[in-house]
């Protein structure tokens, strides 16, 4: 039985980052809003994929892990008390004359004027191996993310895949001896000969490998492996249609995500190559009211940064309040100067 409707201004789908700051920006412009999450943990990407990994181009943020930014981000939208509800995944939304009906797989029903497509782990799924009965070494030996680097200390490390992820580990467990340990090594393997990751990193790669501090195999693909009381001993690999026994007992696999949209698919929604077209005017989609920011929206030049996903929350943020609230003036303030922003962040005393 579905529960009693709630009426709302905002309802956001994906806790990610840009999920997160969607509720600061609607919070600024004194809008409330609903957060839902198909995960048991807010965060996306950068929770369960990297949440130990550094990141790099945050603005004002030198350097912080996946997780560090995660927490930031709660922390700064603690002062709009936000209603998150995890662990679940919102199967239908039908539209209602100015509104939209939105329902989720535990029964609860929001009645919603503005919704925002936060795109994150719950529409990405990473690509796993496809060998027999390896799916149960999942988490022991097996990873497809690093949720602490401390497992891997004095360990015989094997990474594959031949994009950024594969790339930034291999270097960031091969170039940190506290971090491997003095017993520990670093393979990167890749099924080409051509990197797809950034440029200074394959740069960084081919010196540490010209150190001996990291073994690179490229035109590999994976075939088998070999466990010994349920450790893994070994994986065997095919080079250039010789097979090859590569000894490791860590397997590290970014063959990168996999998008998984689900009922968003259903919506009504201008989908290209899974994802959804949006006006980068408001980040409106082609439904008036159901904004899509993050990874999962496109447009021309799109670029899959998170910082660009906050640039779209800014934005669309300003256009849901003039849905909710219609001929009335939204006038741009500045939180340095702003008594009544500096009211919502709780500030006004302090």
């Amino acid at each position: 039985m579905v529960e009693q409707t709630k009426n709302i201004d905002s309802l956001i789908i994906g806790a990610g980052p840009c999920g997160l700051f969607q509720v600061f920006e609607l919070g600024l412009l004194g809008i409330d809003s609903v957060l839902i999450d198909s995960l048991p943990n807010v965060g996306g990407q950068c929770s369960e994929l990297y949440p130990d990994k550094p990141i790099y181009d945050i603005p004002g943020i030198p350097v912080c892990t996946g997780q560090e930014l995660v927490n930031n981000l709660m922390e700064q939208i603690n002062p709009f008390n936000p209603n998150i509800i995890l662990g679940e995944e919102v199967v239908s939304v039908e539209k209602k004359d100015h509104t939209y009906l939105v329902t989720t797989n535990q029964n609860n029903s929001f009645n919603t004027k503005t919704i925002f497509i936060a795109g994150g782990v719950g529409s990405f799924q990473p690509k796993k191996i496809k060998l027999k009965d390896i799916e149960q070494y999942e988490g022991q030996w097996l990873h497809y993310k690093v949720s602490d680097r401390s497992h891997f200390l004095n360990k015989d490390i094997i990474i594959m895949g031949g994009g950024d992820s594969a790339l930034d580990w291999a270097i960031e467990f091969a170039s940190n001896s506290q971090l491997l340990g003095p017993n520990g090594s670093v393979k990167l393997i890749h099924r080409r000969d051509e990197w797809r990751g950034a440029v200074a990193s394959i740069k960084k790669v081919k010196e540490l490998e010209k150190k001996n501090q990291l073994k690179v195999i490229e035109k590999a693909i994976l075939r088998g492996y070999e466990i010994n009381n349920g450790e893994l001993t070994n994986i065997t690999l095919s080079i250039n249609g010789n097979e090859e026994m590569i000894t490791g007992n860590q397997l590290l696999v970014f063959f990168g995500l996999s998008p998984k949209l689900g009922p968003i698919a259903e919506w009504g929604l201008d989908i290209n190559k899974k994802a959804i077209e949006v006006n980068t005017e408001t980040y409106e989609t082609n439904q008036k009211g159901i904004f899509a920011i993050g990874d999962i929206a496109n447009y021309p030049g799109k670029k899959k940064l998170i910082l660009s996903g906050f640039h779209e929350s800014a934005l669309a943020a300003f256009a849901a309040k003039a849905i909710i609230e219609p001929g009335k003036k939204v006038h741009l303030q500045y939180t340095t100067t702003s008594p009544k922003l500096q009211e919502r962040l709780g500030l006004k005393n302090k």
